[in-house]
C-alpha cells in the first residue's frame, strides 16, 4: 500500500528560520521526499540548502531538472524556477509567475496534487499574502493532507490565514508540533488514488505551469476555465480571464501568469508606480529641454519664446514635484508586511 511519501512545504517572509527549525528536526529515516518553495528574489543566489543542511539529518540540495525523486531527501526550489513534480521526477521551469512569484508555492502544490494525490502532505508556514491557497486546495481535492503553521505563532501570518480561510485544513499547529506530525503522517497508508479524480482545473493549470502548450492551445485552455474580464495582466499587459472559481477570486492571462485578487491588486500598484515614475522622468526631461530652448531664445532676443518655454519649465517642474510627493507619501503610508531578507515578501 502507498504511504504519504510526498511532503511539499511553502514559506515566504520569516521562512528561513521556520524551515531551518522544521527540517533540522526531521528524522533520518523519513520515508518521504520533501519539496520546499521559499519566496526569494530572482537576482540573488540562494544559500537555503546550505543553511538547512547545517543541522539536518537528511540530504538537502537545490532541485535539478529531470532528477529522480528519492526518499530521505529535501529538494529546494532554485531562484527564478518553478519546482514541479512530474511522476517520479523533478521538473524545473522558467515559466510565467504565479502571484508575482517564481518559484510559486501554488505551482509546486498543484503539481504534487496532480501526480501524487492522497500521498501528498501540504504544509504552509509563515509568509505574507496568498500564494499557496489554491495549491493547497488542489491537494485537498486529491485526498491529500493540509497542514498550516498556527497564525498566532507565525511572524507573518497572512499565508497561513489565507489557507485557513480558503481550505478545509486538517491541522493548524505551532512549528514545534509540525515536524513530528509530518514524520508520523509519512508512515501512514494513503487512500486509494482512484477515489480522487484529477479535476479539469488542476490538469489544465498544471499543464500551463509546465509550459508545454503552443499559444493556441494555451489560450483555449484558459478559456475553458474562465471568462475574459476587463482587467489586464500587470506582467505582460494582455487580457485577464477571471477563473470560474466560486470560492476564490483569481485570474489568469493567456500567457500563463496567475493571480489571486490580492496579488493582482499588488501587481497593479507596482505597474502604476512604474508609470508614475516614468511620468516624473518625462516631466524632468521636458523641463531640461525647455530650459535649453529658453537659453537659446534669450541669446536670440526672442522674448515671446522665452515666456512660453519658461512657463513650460515651471509647469513641468510643478507636475513632476506633485507626482514625486504623491509617490513618496504612498511609500511611507504603505502598511503591507515588510520585506525581509529571509523571504521575497
Amino acid at each position: 500500500m502507498a504511504t504519504r511519501d510526498t511532503i511539499v512545504i511553502g514559506a515566504s517572509a520569516g521562512g528561513v528560520q521556520a524551515l531551518y527549525k522544521l527540517v533540522s528536526a526531521l528524522p533520518p529515516d523519513l520515508p518521504a521526499a520533501v519539496f520546499i518553495v521559499l519566496h526569494i528574489p530572482s537576482n540573488v543566489p540562494s544559500f537555503l540548502p546550505d543553511i538547512l543542511a547545517r543541522e539536518s539529518r537528511l540530504t538537502v540540495t537545490h532541485a535539478e531538472d529531470g532528477e529522480k525523486i528519492e526518499y530521505g531527501r529535501v529538494y529546494v526550489a532554485p531562484p527564478d524556477r518553478h519546482l514541479l513534480i512530474e511522476d517520479s521526477h523533478i521538473k524545473l521551469v522558467h515559466g510565467p509567475k504565479e502571484n508575482l512569484h517564481r518559484p510559486s508555492i501554488d505551482a509546486l502544490f498543484r503539481s504534487a496534487a496532480r501526480w501524487a494525490g492522497p500521498r501528498v502532505i501540504g504544509t504552509i508556514l509563515t509568509g505574507a499574502r496568498a500564494d499557496g491557497t489554491v495549491g493547497m486546495r488542489a491537494i485537498k481535492q486529491r485526498g491529500g493532507i493540509a497542514v498550516v503553521q498556527d497564525p498566532h505563532e507565525a511572524p507573518f501570518p497572512s499565508m497561513p490565514l489565507n489557507v485557513l480561510q480558503g481550505v478545509d485544513v486538517d491541522y493548524s499547529l505551532p512549528l514545534d508540533e509540525i515536524t513530528p506530525l509530518l514524520a508520523r503522517l509519512s508512515r501512514e497508508t494513503a487512500e486509494d488514488e482512484g477515489r480522487y479524480v484529477v479535476s479539469n482545473e488542476i490538469e489544465i493549470e498544471s499543464r500551463i505551469a509546465e509550459q508545454r502548450m503552443e499559444s493556441d492551445e494555451l489560450l483555449a485552455s484558459v478559456e475553458k476555465i474562465g471568462n475574459v474580464s476587463k482587467l489586464t495582466c500587470p506582467d505582460c499587459h494582455g487580457a485577464l480571464w477571471e477563473i470560474n472559481d466560486e470560492d476564490i477570486l483569481r485570474y489568469r492571462c493567456h500567457v500563463g501568469h496567475a493571480y489571486s485578487a490580492e496579488s493582482l491588486g499588488e501587481g497593479q500598484t507596482q505597474m502604476l508606480e512604474i508609470a508614475l515614475w516614468s511620468a516624473v522622468r518625462a516631466l524632468e526631461e521636458q523641463a531640461v529641454l525647455a530650459r535649453r530652448i529658453v537659453e537659446r531664445a534669450r541669446k536670440a532676443h526672442h522674448d515671446r519664446a522665452v515666456r512660453i518655454f519658461e512657463k513650460r519649465v515651471h509647469e513641468a517642474e510643478a507636475h513632476g514635484s506633485m507626482i514625486r510627493q504623491l509617490l513618496l507619501t504612498a511609500e511611507k503610508a504603505d502598511t503591507v508586511e515588510p520585506v525581509l531578507q529571509t523571504g521575497d515578501d
